[in-house]
């Protein structure tokens, strides 16, 4: 620690954080001070490792689990920082630092999970802790860091563990580089309109955005429009110039297929193949295998019997929907087949003639700060949590705000980050990830850091951020996973708040966007951002209407991916065929609609490739029974239920995972839960009985 403390004078890193909260001090941080500090950090990590594995004391639980578990601090801080603003607010030297860094970071982890003389301590504890009276919190902990390491090769020969680093090593350059290459391909696209009759349909809002983007790129007097989802989109929903959908919406589908120096088809196939070999080094006939082993859904064979459960009714109900887009494209004169770029322009004149709703319509209710305003006021009344802006606090960036989060009694409970606004440097979508995790240190709980990311559409000179209903439940859901983050209350960091398995990860999250579309919320937050006038009950009951509307489409885009990503992950033998061909079978075999493509394509499929959910995309909706279900204790009862509130927030929000989460699941609900909520909401109850 003295080595850190003195090279801290020079390095923020490394130094302690005296900021409000402990909060990183990003306004001091440099990009050459990542590289030195994680240096250092992995010098001290690997000093506390060999205190562990040499200590003459016989192993003991807090001699080697609770010392592992605490060791490497500083690095931890100093690669979350590092990880995160690389996702949230990357650039040239960063992306270039993680990919020197990430084998360096490899070998360090191969070094403490391969290190016999430390798995042998591991190991003793593991196999005497019926004679150790561990809490059930500590038998959590003691059988996580045993599987790690088991997991981790720790029971390979020396070959076996020689080949395994080379694949460690290898699988996290390509994911860095496959995630930089989506990210990139994202800024490389303009659609550049300079005719003002191509904006034909576009609502006025989208245009005076484009002029905005126009005018930042340097294009003023003209229209641009980007593969960003806030974007894109509106465009493929609004545009009546056909060919423009076409043009736009072929680059946004070709990201990382385009021959060029970010093609990512090779890299799909290289960590694909990695993954498998990895699996069958380990013992598992597939990734899926290695993977599942500790999800809910246990296997592959489960994960498929859910999503068939689904598909059927679900393609029925899309296949519905694609003939009535048909008719409307006959009226207008057009006799192709219906294409994916026709989707959403037509399906947004199904919406306005069946239920006479306008999205534009919506949106002046749906302005960014009344949202948010409207989601503290869900989270005080089911939990009692307050929020203060503060303005004293050190942040990455100029759009994020931050806020101090508290008990009804004022007891500090977490700081929050907030990060709204899309831009070059960040990546696409939306996530939550936390800056350091609760945990509790000699009785006293240490307050975890949180942070949203999100993209939605920016404010403009004459208006505010306005949201769509899809964007505002997406606020929703990214501060349910803030909530699990925050409301943490358990010992081990490692145990801490969204450190559950990944198909149980998005309850929490989930089920908050239930109470976005509920007339008593809606009238809480739902106010136009001019008039200040309550959204009206006639707009209400047509969002209550169309709820179901378009289902088959968003049921079916996504199932389609989850079924991709199982088909990367459940080979058992290398893949030799180009990526394209490959997905093209997959979904001939499901029998996918040749006017819907998978929710993310190969090549920029950041949750499988670049993210946490590779075998795992299927967890969305493996907790959707689990949301559906849990918003039914609620409904039965009432929204902010105060004993329901309690039980979801003792059992499934605070526990982290300090337990199995089927047992966590029954002990809030009392019992298993039943898919019949999800089909209702999805309004494949029917058809799923027909399909049958």
């Amino acid at each position: 620690m003295n080595t850190s403390a003195t090279l801290g004078e020079n390095n923020p890193l490394l130094a302690d954080f005296e900021t409000p909260y402990g909060a990183p001090p990003f306004e001091q941080i440099k990009n050459e001070h990542y590289k030195p500090a994680i240096t250092e950090a992995i010098r001290e990590h690997d000093a506390e490792i060999e205190a562990i594995t040499t200590s003459k004391e016989a192993p003991t639980f807090e001699n080697t689990i609770v010392a592992l578990e605490n060791s490497g601090t500083v690095l931890n801080r100093i690669t979350t920082i590092f990880g995160n603003l690389n996702s949230a607010n990357t650039n040239d030297t960063l992306q270039a630092i993680a990919q020197e860094m990430a084998p360096e970071l490899s070998k360090h982890n191969d070094n403490i999970y391969l290190n016999e003389k430390l798995f042998a301590r591991v190991k003793k504890i593991w196999d005497t802790q019926t004679a150790l009276k561990l809490s059930a919190e500590q038998a959590k902990l003691l059988e996580k860091k045993y599987k790690a390491f088991v997991r981790s090769g720790a029971n390979l020969n020396a070959k076996q563990k020689e080949r395994l680093r080379t694949i460690n090593s290898e699988l996290s350059v390509l994911s860095l580089k496959f995630g930089d290459n989506v990210l990139a391909e994202n800024n490389a696209y303009q659609l550049v309109i300079d005719d003002k009759k191509d904006l034909a349909g576009l609502p006025e809002e989208i245009v005076e955005s484009a002029a905005h983007d126009a005018k930042a790129a340097g294009k003023d007097g003209k229209w641009v429009f980007t593969l960003q989802n806030a974007s894109v989109m509106p465009f493929l929903q609004y545009a009546s110039n056909r060919e423009l959908r076409k043009k736009i919406w072929t680059a946004y589908q070709n990201r990382g297929n385009n021959g060029n120096s970010l093609d990512n088809r090779t890299n799909v196939v290289h960590l694909a193949n990695l993954r498998s070999e990895k699996a069958r080094l380990l013992g598992y006939a597939s990734h899926a295998d290695y993977v599942l082993e500790e999800r809910m859904a246990k296997n592959a064979a489960n994960v498929y019997a859910l999503l068939d459960k689904l598909w059927k009714p679900a393609l029925e109900k899309a296949k519905a929907e694609e003939a009535d887009i048909k008719k409307l494209m006959a009226a207008d004169g057009i006799t192709d087949d219906v294409q994916p770029y026709d989707w959403r322009y037509y399906t947004e004149k199904i919406r306005r003639e069946r239920y006479d709703l306008d999205e534009q319509e919506l949106k002046p209710y749906f302005g960014l700060d009344n949202v948010r305003n409207g989601i503290f006021m869900v989270a005080k009344n089911l939990y009692g949590l307050q929020f203060r802006e503060l303005k004293d606090v050190p942040k990455y960036h100029e759009d994020v705000t931050v806020w101090e989060v508290t008990e009804q009694d004022g007891k500090f409970v977490g700081l929050l980050y907030m990060d709204f606004f899309p831009r070059a440097s960040k990546k696409g979508g939306a996530w939550m990830t936390s800056y350091s995790k609760e945990k509790i240190t000699e009785g006293k709980r240490i307050a975890p850091i949180i942070s949203i990311v999100c993209n939605f559409s920016k404010p403009t000179a004459g208006n505010p951020a306005l949201l769509t209903f899809d964007e505002t439940s997406t606020f929703f859901h990214e501060f349910g996973h803030a909530l699990h983050g925050l409301l943490s209350n358990v010992t081990y960091e490692s145990l801490s708040g969204t450190s559950v398995p990944t198909d149980f990860v998005e309850l929490p999250s989930q089920i908050m966007e239930n109470w976005a579309a509920e007339p008593e919320v809606l009238k809480m937050y739902a106010k136009h951002y001019k008039t200040g006038e309550v959204i009206p009950d006639a707009l209400i009951q047509k969002l209550q209407e169309s709820a179901t509307f378009d289902q088959g489409f968003a049921t079916v885009e996504y199932l389609a991916a989850s079924y991709l990503d199982l088909n990367y992950h459940t080979l058992t033998e290398p893949l030799t065929q180009n990526v394209i061909p490959f997905e093209e079978e997959a979904m001939k075999k499901i029998g996918l609609i040749p006017s819907i493509i998978p929710r993310y394509r190969s090549t920029y499929y950041n949750h499988i490739f670049n993210g946490g959910y590779s075998a795992g995309y299927y967890s969305y909706i493996w907790s959707g029974v689990l949301d559906t279900d849990a918003f039914d204790a609620f409904k039965q009862k009432s929204l902010f239920d105060a004993a329901t509130a309690k039980s979801f927030r003792t059992n499934i929000l605070e526990r982290g995972g300090t337990g199995d989460a089927d047992a966590m699941y029954r002990a809030f609900r009392g019992a298993e839960p039943s898919i019949e909520p999800l089909l209702r909401k999805r309004g494949l109850e029917k058809s799923s009985k027909v399909a049958k």
